[in-house]
């Protein structure tokens, strides 16, 4: 089981995106990376032939960002929390290091 899944609200905690925050759109385990909208956005430079428009140019795509600069936020004090995981009823179940809610209500 992750610490970070889908639907979660994230900060970043280093890099160029440090403060920022956002909420993961989709995970890649294998990969350690995970996409957040508006985060981690890097400039492409794509010639006219490779693009959809047919215009060429310089375009912003949002990139994956590493499991390790991101932290959730804690639902009750909106602030980075470390996660940890506990049994509840035969569930595995992720739980705030900070304030003890469970982040798993679904």
């Amino acid at each position: 089981m992750q610490k970070i899944k889908t639907g979660d609200k994230v900060v970043v905690m280093s890099g160029k995106d440090k403060g920022r925050e956002g909420t993961v759109e989709r995970v890649f385990p294998k990969k350690g990376t995970a996409f957040v909208p508006g985060i981690n956005i890097y400039k492409k430079h794509i010639k006219k032939q490779m693009a959809a428009d047919n215009k060429g140019g310089v375009y912003e795509i949002p990139r994956p960002i590493a499991l390790s600069k991101l932290m959730v936020v804690d639902p009750k004090t909106n602030k980075p929390t470390r996660v940890g995981f506990k049994i509840e009823g035969g569930k595995k179940l992720r739980f705030s290091k900070k304030s003890g809610v469970i982040l798993d209500q679904k």
